[in-house]
């Protein structure tokens, strides 16, 4: 084509030719012309097909080659959830929604648009030259951890050695990347959560020893910290007796700094029995149990809320004796109600973020939507108790079971409703340090999720689910 377009070189004059051959050079001219157009629209065509996406199509670097991709859905994830791609290379995704809702995938300019359960799309996602997010635009589908990260590959240092920091602090966090939704349901074959079925109580005299320990653990998924611990559980030891039992607690400090302890189900001296246990000692609390209910524990040592932000806290459950005896369930649970605050490894929970009530997310014993991965279960016909206690630090609870109505709700030491027939209870709500039950029995199978109603703190981790059979 180079050469058609070029200017010709100089001829020598010729003699005018007859007719005929002016027709035969017209002839010609037109087979170059109708050349010319059909190697026009071939480009075209080879653009067109190459270009996919309804966006208009990059220039590919000369040396650069397609990477193609195939992503599929998993609950609320891209899988996978990014690509490497060479800087200077074109990436086509493949996309099938193997979910359940409709979904899309935007990359840069260019998107799939939106695609039932079951439909594929091919995206062009074009030339690569830098990091790029994808993202799922229907609304809030991002936010539940819809994201697919586009690695550009030799464009820096980082990329060219082919490994990349996933864990890069975000804006409302500097020290971690919060995990979402998706990342927080995600199944893991190594998880598992903690058993919430409530022991039975034993005996009138509950005698333990409890060590004070600092310890990194998973405090949500892909995150680490150091938590400080009774008994090396975060929530600690769920006490249970009843009315009249003694408890005596010995606690030793095997940590680095003063910690303590303060049992809201005792009525003690809080001067020396909620004494600071410097590192290397102990001291036993004793106390009767004389009031039924829930009770909060934690740490008394100040700063209360960082102690109680870094997994100090627990639950003592003691049933009424006597004509005011609880009746016989099914299954009997406790949930502790926690805000999680997410924080350098080394450290913890941040002091200042802490004091600021700058919390990630919201877990019910210990760890965000861990009954979501591994759900309870019961059946048609059972009645079961969920005993609730929310340790904050600082939010409120609004507990709620979907699908469910509540014949009985007791609340910091009086019934709100109590074997009710024809009417019920929707919701209980728990400031911090407060504690009750509520029971319900199941008329159908099915599954149902057990909810902190303030719903953006369920979907920061306040979220579980009930497994219902026949």
């Amino acid at each position: 084509m180079t050469n058609l377009m070029s200017p010709q070189p100089s001829q020598p004059s010729q003699p005018a030719q007859p007719a005929k051959s002016n027709a035969n050079g017209w002839a010609a001219w037109l087979l170059i012309g109708l050349a010319i157009a059909a190697v026009v629209v071939l480009a075209v065509v080879n653009t067109t097909a190459t270009n996919k996406a309804s966006s208009p199509a990059a220039p590919v670097a000369a040396s650069g080659d397609d990477v193609v991709v195939d992503v599929t859905v998993d609950g609320m994830a891209f899988v996978p959830n990014s690509v490497d791609v060479p800087a200077g290379s074109r990436l086509i995704v493949n996309f099938t929604n193997t979910g359940d809702k409709v979904h899309d995938l935007k990359i840069g300019d260019n998107e799939t648009g939106r695609i039932e359960p079951g439909k594929s799309a091919q995206l062009d996602a074009g030339v690569i030259t830098e990091d790029i997010k994808g993202i799922c635009t229907i609304a809030g589908h991002e936010m539940q951890g819809m994201t697919f990260m586009v690695h550009a590959t030799g464009a820096n240092s980082e990329a060219s050695s082919g490994e990349h920091n996933h864990a890069v602090a975000g804006a409302s966090n500097p020290f971690v990347t919060v995990p979402s939704a998706a990342d927080r349901t995600k199944k893991r074959d190594d998880f598992q959560a903690r058993d919430a079925a409530l022991a039975p109580s034993t005996g009138t005299v509950h005698e333990e020893t409890w060590e004070m320990t600092e310890e990194v653990r998973e405090v949500a998924p892909g995150v680490k910290q150091v938590q400080w611990l009774f008994n090396g559980q975060a929530p600690g030891p769920t006490l249970h007796g009843k009315v009249g039992d003694t408890f005596k607690i010995t606690l030793v400090n095997h940590g680095t700094m003063g910690h303590s302890v303060d049992f809201h189900a005792g009525e003690v001296n809080p001067d020396t029995t909620m004494a600071t246990i410097e590192p290397g000692e102990e001291l036993t609390y004793e106390f009767t149990a004389n009031r039924s209910g829930i009770w909060m524990y934690h740490c008394s040592t100040d700063p209360m809320s960082l102690h109680i932000a870094n997994g100090m806290m627990g639950a003592v459950i003691i049933d009424p004796v006597g004509d005011d005896a609880l009746s016989d369930v099914d299954g009997e649970y406790t949930f502790v109600a926690s805000d999680v605050f997410l924080g350098d490894q080394a450290i913890g929970a941040n002091p200042d973020r802490v004091a600021n009530g700058d919390f990630d997310l919201m877990a019910f014993n210990g760890y965000p939507n861990q009954y979501d991965l591994e759900p309870l279960h019961a059946k048609v016909g059972e009645t079961v108790r969920l005993w609730v206690l929310n340790v904050g630090p600082d939010q409120p609870l609004s507990f709620h079971v979907v699908g469910e109505q509540f014949d009985t709700v007791y609340k910091e030491g009086t019934y709100l409703i109590r074997d009710e027939k024809r009417t019920g209870s929707q919701a209980l709500d728990l400031l911090p340090a407060q504690g009750g039950f509520v029971e319900m029995t199941f008329n159908e199978p099915g599954t149902y999720s057990f909810v902190n109603h303030i719903m953006t703190n369920a979907e920061k981790g306040q979220h579980g689910k009930i497994i219902v059979t026949e």
